[in-house]
This record gives C-alpha cells, structure tokens and sequence, in this order.
C-alpha cells in the first residue's frame, strides 16, 4: 500500500505542474498524453484493488504487489522528470535543437509503463485468487481470472475491444500517440515563427538563422538535397566552445553551443558522396539510438559537422572503470535484462528502416545514469551509417594497444568473407539482420560476465578468427541464469538462419522482465527462473501470427497483446490436462522461431530450457562447438525416420553403425552431446533423434581455466 500511495504523490505532482500546461513550449502534446495515461493507470489499479483485495490482508496478502509498484513508481517518477524538463525554458534554443523531433514520451516512458503494467494486473490477480476467507468466493474469483485467459481472446482485435481500457491501450488512446508528436512539431513551428518575426534583443542574427533552417526541416518546404546548413551559424555563435575530445581521434567532441552541451561528429570529406546517408541519419529518431540533431558544412574547406545528442560514456569504458576481480557481477539481472531490451529496441528500429549496423560493440553502447533510479541506465546505440567515414577511422586505431580484437565481435560468415581477398571492400553478409544479431550475443555475454569474450585467450587475429568459424564461443565463467544463456547462444548459432530476428528478441525479454518483477527473488535469484520454455512461448506467437515474423518493427501499443498472447500460452503449457494445451503443443513442435536450413532436420525439444532438472543455472563446463549439419534427400530421411520411430532399438543400431553417435563418455562423470544452443540433448517421448548430434567434450581433456574452448577441444 504505501508503493500504491507513493505513485498518487507523484500523480498529484504531476497534475500541479501541468496546471501551468499552456507555457509549454516544447511537446506541451506528449507531456499532456502522458499524464493522462498515468491517470488511467492509477485509476485502473486502484478499481483493481478494490474489487479483488481488501484491506485488512494488505499486511499478508498484498506483497505479491510490492515489487510491481515499486517499478510502477519508478516508471511514474521518470516521466515527472520528462515533464518537468519540457517545462523548463531556459536556454529555449538549445531545448529546441535536443528536443524538436523527439520521441522519448511515446518511445521510452510510455513503453516502460506498458512493459510493468501487465506485471501490476497479474499480481492483483494473483492476490486477489487467495483473497478473503469465504472458500465459494475465492473459487469464483479463480474461474473469472481463468476464463480471462481464453484462446478465443488471443487476437489483438478482439483483445483491445475486450481489454483494452484495462490495459491503457483503448482506441482513443493509441489514436493519440503518433498524433500528439505531429501536434507539437507544429506548435513548435508556430513558436519558432513567433521567434524569428520578434524585435527583441534576445534574438540575433545567428538565432533567427537558425530558426529559418529549423522552420525548413519541420515543415518540408525545402528538401536535403545534399546540403546541410552552413557552419558559420554553429562557429559564428558567441558561446559556442569545444570542451574536449571524446575519443583518441578526434572525430567526437563535446560542445557547449546555445546554453546546452553536445556531441559533434567533426570530418573532412566531401559532402556529396555522403548526402544520402546524412539525409537518412538526420530523419531517424528513437529513444535507444543516438540521436543525430542537425548537419553544418564548410564547403571551402569540405569540412562537416554533425551534431549529436551527448551521452556519458560507452559501455567499454563503464566496464574497464567498474569491472575487478572483486566485483563478479558489474549490474544486477534485472539491470542487465534492461539494457538487453533497449539495445534490441535500438536495432530493431535500424532493421525496420533498412540500416545494418555492422560494427555493434561495447564502444558503440552508450549508457547514461537514469535520476531517481538507482542501478539503471538509459542505453543508446551510435556508431551506424557514414560508413567509409567509419572504415577510415576504424583502419587508424585497429592497431592501438590495449583494444580488443575485432574478429571477436564479427559473425562467423563475415569472418569467412573476410579472409578472402576483398581488396579491401565491406564484406556483404557484414550488413545483415543476421550479423547484427551475432554481435548483440557478444555484447550480451560481456554485460552478464564483465568479460570481454575469448579476452584470456592465447590466440589473436587469424588464428582466432579460424576458431570462431568452427564454432568456438566463449565461456560463461561462472552461472548464470539459463533463459538468458538460452537467449545467447541462440543468437550467437553458427547458422544465421537459426539466429532470431530483433523483433523476437524484444519480446522474449520483454516477457522475462515481467516475470521477474512479478516473481521477486527475495535474495535466491536461483528461483527466479520461468516455468515455460521462452522460445517455446515465442514459436506459439508466430504461429499464431505468422505475419510477425518477419517483422522487424513495432509499435508500442501492441506490446500489452503481445505480453497477454504470452501469458495465455503460458497457461495452456503449464495445464497439461487442457486439450486445447496439448493440440497447440502438437502444432508447435512444427513451427521454429527462426528459419530452419535447407536439407536439415531441426530435433525440437519442446521440454522448457528452464526446467532442466540438472541445475537452474547453464553448465558452465561445456564448450560450446558445432557439427555441419548433413544433407539428407527428402524421401529417404522420411523413411529413416519412420523406421526409428517404429523401432528405438533399430535407430540405435543405425546410429552406431553409421558412425553418428556421440563419443561414448567414462562412466564418471557422464557427459551428454550438445544441442547447437549448448545444452544437452534430450530424448524425446517419440524417440525422434537429432541427425547432427554436437560432439561433446572429451572427458580425458582437463580444462583450463581461460574462459574460451582450446585448440585440442575443436575436434
């Protein structure tokens, strides 16, 4: 109760401000939504608790709400914050350029609201189930709560016609998102007319320039056409001032300009080779990538400015100042599923607009310290587009001491397209969804670790690289948490096809940061793991909506359907004796969350991945190598796998026979074969075997403690 009664002090500060609410200046729109889904969202909870709870259990029955609201506040007291910012008209230009297309109410705070909400609304529920001593009321409770989660209401139609108010995404709401960001565009051009047509002495000559340029972005009137406004208005300003480098190059600096500090891209090159992709950096805008703000040139002297939103510093360097061998875990789970999410986010918005990174790494992750929530950070991604500016810099500093290998972060199809002679050309499958993808995995190991991957290894460049394409990964050093091992070793699978796309990743985290909240782990994180496999939830949804699949965007107004489909496959898998449950297991087993590979028989292993009844925790002693996969014809794999059905003993022999088996182990310990994801493979109620096996680990090799797979181990 006293969460509950902290979000209504912050709720009431915010209906304070917005009294005031006409001197907006700056997404006067957006602060105006968001107070009003607060609104709803308080309103909601507390008709919540009022027809599920009573009060004289808030002592006993109410803690299943504890760690909820306490997210809820927080999210709630962040978006005071935003509000309290856009208020603010000091040093109005320099708000003007950092904010004039900005997304952070709709992208950032009303996303995190949607991504807890659903947790707030489950752990009513589950209070309310235990609620009261009447034995008949609590069973009607149950039912009511049960039949919430029907199949016939897993549709996003039919969910926001039936849900949709009690999940803050009715049609009027969602109908205002995009539309309060369109409103404050023109109210901020009206605003900068008001400026520019002024006599005051506020406003000099370089201001009413900059207006008119502003004025033309935001309205369209004139196209980019390969020209970005001229430096002397950014140079020619009275307090404009260079503070200091950002990187050992010199290409990123840190600027005082208008009242307000910012990064600026500085290089010398010319422009219409560029304009293109400037243009398309200029347009892009989301809460989890850094934001290019506007472009300067020099056409003399073809030297170019690209002013950039300032961040704190990068993911590698928070790492080298915090990391030690004192400190094992450098952020907490739940901390590290938050910057997991915003970079997926981040690159989930590149892909839906066509932008590969190529280059994703610790470098290229800025962090920036959140107010009022201690331990989070707000993530962005940098280091996209301009591409043969970015292949010059990277030649020069390749060679500093001290940096990581590259290789480690490239997938194993770029270095194969590497080592060929591409007389210096970017390779092609670097600039896919599917390499994105591998690098992510990288970046997610070290943020779980505190290690750089393969960073004790003795092999570098080449030899390295050689390793990474027959299937080498590095290793956890201690346990970790297996659905986000699980995640990893998905995304880092040798076969792209069998990597998942961004979209899939948002939702699987999305999915597990609820959980979490929703299941506090009350100082035994060994608990905190979900009873349902996450991919098994995941292949249910794209079955089910096949069209997102291939997606690689998506708006924030469906992340309440997509976090309720979850939970409604959730039930149907933990109900075993439902018929429904047992026809949707049926259907899919046949339905894989990536692309399966021509010619290969992918075993499905519908048992979840986080019940292993090993250990909660991944087997951190594995190495982590894989098999090709053999290509059988379709008429004889059919057959064979007819026969070992009928048969279990008659597929054994085969296996043996043919020389397929895994290498049998000593009898202690027993080692298991792997699974391309590095876990072990089960059998399976129909007998149906895998065709490539993994080979495991030779129990008379002894490992070392170096974190990487060794030479003699690639077998």
């Amino acid at each position: 109760m006293e969460q509950f009664r902290q979000i209504g002090e912050v709720l009431g500060s915010l209906n304070a401000l917005m009294v005031l609410q006409d001197d907006i200046l700056i997404n006067q729109r957006q602060c105006c939504l968001l107070l009003e889904l607060f609104s709803l969202a308080f309103n909601t909870v507390a008709e919540e608790i009022r027809q599920n709870l009573k009060l004289e259990e808030k002592h006993t029955k109410w803690r299943a709400l504890e760690q909820p609201l306490r997210e809820l506040y927080r999210v709630f007291k962040e978006g005071e914050l935003y509000v309290k910012h856009c208020m603010d008209n000091s040093d109005w230009w320099g708000k003007v350029i950092n904010l004039h297309q900005n997304k952070d109410c709709v992208e950032f705070h009303i996303h995190n609201l949607f991504c807890y909400f659903s947790a707030v609304v489950e752990a009513i529920e589950a209070a309310g189930e235990i609620s009261g001593l009447d034995p008949s009321e609590m069973e009607r409770r149950r039912v009511v709560f049960s039949r919430k989660y029907d199949r016939e209401w897993n549709d996003p139609k039919l969910f926001q016609w039936r849900f949709g108010k009690q999940y803050l995404v009715s049609r009027d709401i969602c109908s205002r998102f995009e539309h309060s960001w369109r409103e404050d565009r023109w109210n901020l051009v009206e605003a900068l007319q008001e400026k520019r047509k002024s006599d005051s002495d506020d406003i000099g000559k370089t201001e009413k320039r900059l207006a008119d340029l502003l004025l033309k972005k935001l309205t369209g009137l004139e196209q980019f056409n390969g020209k970005l406004f001229p430096s002397s208005i950014l140079l020619g300003s009275k307090d404009y001032l260079v503070k200091r480098r950002l990187d050992a190059d010199g290409q990123y600096k840190e600027i005082q300009w208008l009242g307000d500090s910012f990064a600026v891209r500085h290089f010398f090159s010319d422009l219409e080779p560029l304009s293109s992709e400037i243009s398309s950096l200029l347009s892009l805008c989301h809460s989890n990538i850094l934001q290019y703000l506007c472009g300067f040139y020099d056409e003399e002297r073809k030297e170019c400015f690209l002013v950039m939103e300032l961040m704190h510093k990068d993911l590698q360097s928070y790492m080298k100042e915090n990391c030690g061998p004192r400190r094992r875990y450098l952020f907490s789970i739940p901390v590290v599923i938050d910057i997991m999410l915003q970079i997926a986010r981040g690159m989930e918005y590149l892909h839906g607009n066509d932008i590969f990174h190529g280059d994703l790494n610790p470098m290229n992750i800025h962090l920036k310290e959140r107010s009022h929530t201690e331990g989070y950070f707000h993530a962005k991604i940098s280091g996209f587009g301009l591409s043969s500016v970015v292949k010059a810099q990277s030649s020069r500093s390749s060679s500093k001491p001290g940096t990581p290998d590259p290789v480690i972060w490239y997938a194993p199809e770029v270095l194969a397209e590497m080592e060929q002679d591409l007389n210096g050309k970017t390779p092609k499958s670097k600039l896919t969804h599917k390499a994105d993808v591998y690098s992510f995995a990288m970046v997610c190991f070290e943020l779980i670790t505190g290690k750089v991957p393969f960073e004790d290894s003795h092999l570098q460049g080449e030899p390295m690289a050689i390793n990474i394409r027959m299937g080498e990964r590095p290793l956890f050093p201690f346990p970790s948490p297996k659905y986000l091992v699980s995640l990893i070793k998905r995304c880092w699978h040798s076969e792209p096809s069998q990597r998942p796309n961004f979209s899939s990743i948002c939702r699987i985290l999305r999915y597990i940061k609820k959980f979490l909240v929703v299941n506090p782990d009350h100082g035994h994180p060994q608990m905190q793991t979900p009873l349902v496999d996450c991919w098994d939830l995941e292949a249910r949804f794209l079955r089910k909506f096949p069209g997102d699949a291939g997606s690689h965007t998506a708006s924030v107004n469906q992340i309440p359907f997509q976090l309720y489909s979850y939970r409604v496959s959730e039930r149907e898998k933990m109900n075993p004796n439902s018929k429904e449950s047992s026809e949707a297991s049926d259907q899919s087993e046949s339905v894989s969350v990536v692309e399966d590979p021509p010619n290969a028989i992918i075993a499905r292993d519908t048992k979840s991945l986080c019940l292993d009844t090993i250990s909660e925790y991944s087997d951190t002693r594995s190495v982590y190598s894989e098999a090709p996969i053999k290509k059988v014809s379709a008429l004889k794999k059919s057959g064979e796998m007819a026969k070992l059905r009928r048969s279990p003993s008659l597929g054994s022999e085969k296996l043996r026979s043919t020389g397929t088996s895994p290498v049998k182990a000593r009898s202690s310990p027993k080692v298991s074969a792997l699974s391309p994801f590095g876990r072990s493979i089960k059998a399976r109620k129909d007998n149906r075997l895998p065709l490539s096996p993994m080979s495991p680990l030779s129990p008379g090799i002894r490992r070392q403690h170096t974190g990487h797979a060794s030479d003699s181990e690639l077998t």
